[in-house]
């Protein structure tokens, strides 16, 4: 049969608009991470999440071939930066760093929080747990919690301890040794971790709850008088020094990590994706000898682990916060 001009053309149009259709879905699903990412980080730049962040980042990035760019975006508890991810695009390319405030603590704190923590974010792996230590300025004279608690409790209202924030993991560690051990010593917020071991280490200050990232350059240099810890055992970064628990101040150690999330709607494929690439630079030797300097303790995780692990802390902190009537608005 032969064909004609008007048959080829025919045929040859059919053709293209085939090959148009097949060809269009490749660029409509480009793989992910096709550009970079964002992430957004709700304390400023030297604190101890921001260190642990960019060291993750760092490593992420060579991972997936993209620029990560990190945002500071500071205040409110973490609020305003977790108010932020949660009205992102939902497409995993604007991540959040969430400590146990953010996602947990905030919502006691808070009478009208600008996100619900479950329904808007998304989790997809934990990064590390932070170490808190109660700490004394070099002039104070407190080289023992003994010593600090014995002053707070001689001058009622008078000595305050600095913290990184309202409602951060600082401040709720502190609140509920106060509450057990009795203690009256007001609470000194500043806007992050940094600003605050500074006015610690000036003398402004005279004790504070700091986290052993952003302590670690006053800690090497013997600025800081560490008194104790707020974990469940003892910190190989600060040999010597004892639990709150086994002083018998408290009887449960402080939670404090942070981890990575998205907006909730993101396709599952992109945080299976996220989930995997943030586990194994968590996992790399670079990140875990890094994050082992600053005391920090690597978690890499499922973001199935990191729900469990949140949904646990979300029965029983709230409870706790509430009954002790401690709230931010």
């Amino acid at each position: 049969m032969s064909i004609t001009r008007r048959t080829f053309g025919l045929y040859a149009a059919s053709a293209a608009t085939a090959g148009a259709a097949s060809v269009a879905p490749a660029f409509a699903q480009a793989a992910f991470p096709s550009k970079p990412l964002r992430w957004i980080v709700g304390t400023p730049a030297g604190g101890g999440s921001d260190i642990l962040v960019r060291t993750v980042a760092d490593q992420l990035s060579k991972q997936i071939n993209q620029t990560i760019v990190i945002e500071n975006r500071p205040g409110g508890g973490t609020t305003i930066a977790a108010e932020y991810v949660a009205r992102s695009a939902a497409d995993g390319y604007t991540l959040l760093a969430a400590d146990t405030g953010t996602l947990v603590f905030n919502t006691a704190l808070f009478k009208k929080l600008s996100y619900k923590p479950m329904q808007d974010l998304a989790p997809v792996g934990m990064l590390a747990h932070f170490p808190l230590l109660l700490v004394a300025g070099p002039n104070t004279g407190y080289t023992s919690a003994k010593a600090a608690i014995d002053a707070i409790r001689a001058n009622p209202g008078r000595l305050g301890y600095a913290t990184a924030g309202i409602g951060s993991p600082h401040h709720m560690a502190m609140e509920f040794l106060k509450e057990q051990a009795k203690l009256d010593t007001p609470h000194v917020p500043y806007k992050g971790g940094a600003p605050s071991i500074q006015d610690i280490v000036a003398g402004v200050v005279p004790l504070g709850v700091v986290d052993s990232a952003s302590s670690a350059g006053m800690r090497a240099a013997n600025r800081l008088n560490v008194l104790a810890t707020f974990t469940e055992s003892r910190v190989a970064a600060v040999p010597g020094v004892p639990t709150l628990m086994e002083l018998g101040y408290t009887n449960a150690p402080a939670p404090c990590w942070v981890s990575a999330v998205v907006p909730a709607g993101t396709p599952p494929d992109v945080v299976a994706k996220l989930s995997t690439e943030i586990a194994k630079a968590v996992a790399s030797e670079p990140v875990q000898k890094r994050l082992r300097e600053l005391a920090l303790e690597p978690q890499p995780s499922t973001a199935q682990q990191l729900k469990a692990t949140w949904q646990d802390a979300d029965r029983k902190w709230p409870t706790l916060i509430r009954a002790k009537g401690i709230v931010i608005d």
